[in-house]
């Protein structure tokens, strides 16, 4: 699966280039066992409801959220920062 950023969450990423490179790497990890396993795995990952209803979340950490959908062969990151 190919990893696709929306333009949110590509601000996200590069926020995390900048101030904090241990997040960025949990991002990167987070991502990567994703794309091997979509819908188990690390970061605890659950499906969301209501008008985020398709997509799910992974824990970054106790505040921040990886949000991503699943499409196809492709895994788009909407979020990458903060809480949903």
């Amino acid at each position: 699966m190919q990893p696709r950023f929306s333009d949110h969450a590509w601000e996200d990423y590069l926020y995390w280039h900048e101030t904090d490179r241990k997040q960025l790497k949990r991002i990167n990890t987070l991502i990567e066992d994703i794309r091997r396993h979509p819908f188990t795995g690390i970061g605890k990952p659950e499906p969301l409801k209501h008008q985020l209803a398709g997509f799910w979340s992974r824990r970054i950490d106790d505040r921040h959220r990886l949000v991503y959908a699943v499409e196809g062969e492709v895994v788009l990151i909407a979020q990458c920062r903060d809480h949903y």
